[in-house]
């Protein structure tokens, strides 16, 4: 059975996947990135994000990263190929650069001058946008508004697609059709070794925790996927 690791979006933590650790029915975590969850505080880095995730992999698994994890999930994939059976990608099929630097910035600085650093704002944001349970456990994660500036650093050098095209194993890419981080979709899609797209019909940028069900019903196939090819090339191997 292929174990599952989850890798979260940016100012969240690996709460925001705790409903998704209770569906699977299957060995799954959720890792913590730098300046993160339980990791805040700690300067955010594409390297120590990286190695969060590899950390976390005690053999071969399926790394779904959502938002700024599907970008770290690509990194992991692509420097440690031996670790990741397959990979998810959510939410992360939009090309680093200053479109989407730009509006990242603006925000952090908006959010910080406000009595609070936006801390109340982003509180009913979640609260608008997620189910009850899940928006609680994202909130009691910690909501890293300070982290901002370091991730749009990181990854303003990151060359997604060199690094994706480099995974050789199958990778899937997940998007809400009403998700504006779609946009670079196919490009992604063509990078990919062995890739296959999935659109969600009027499913926004957060669909891993607002359609939490379909979702992992996607992880789940995807793991299964994995486990199935897993078992040919051993009787393959046999004969």
């Amino acid at each position: 059975m292929v174990p599952v690791v989850f890798v979260h979006g940016i100012r969240l933590s690996g709460a925001a996947w705790s409903e998704q650790l209770e569906l699977l029915g299957r060995p799954a975590k959720a890792v913590d990135l730098p300046g993160h969850g339980s990791r805040r505080g700690e300067r955010f880095t594409l390297d120590g994000a990286v190695d969060a995730v590899a950390g976390a992999i005690e053999e071969p698994a399926l790394v779904v990263g959502h938002s700024l994890g599907g970008y770290i999930a690509i990194a992991a994939a692509a420097r440690h190929p031996e670790s990741v059976a397959g990979l998810v990608v959510a939410g992360s099929t939009y090309l680093p650069g200053k479109t989407l630097e730009t509006p990242f910035r603006l925000a952090h600085r908006l959010l910080m001058r406000l009595p609070d650093r936006g801390e109340g704002l982003s509180r009913g944001q979640f609260r608008a946008a997620l189910p009850p349970k899940l928006a609680e456990a994202v909130i009691g994660g910690g909501i890293a508004t300070e982290v901002i500036p370091d991730v749009a650093k990181a990854l303003a050098g990151f060359d997604v697609l060199a690094e994706l095209g480099t995974y050789p194993g199958p990778t899937w890419l997940i998007n809400g059709s009403r998700d504006h981080f779609r946009r670079h979709e196919r490009r992604f899609l063509d990078a990919c070794a062995d890739g296959r797209l999935i659109n969600v019909p009027k499913a926004g940028h957060y669909l891993p925790m607002v359609r939490g069900k379909e979702f992992a019903q996607l992880v789940l196939d995807a793991a299964r996927t994995l486990s199935i090819s897993s078992v040919s090339s051993e009787r393959s191997e046999s004969c």
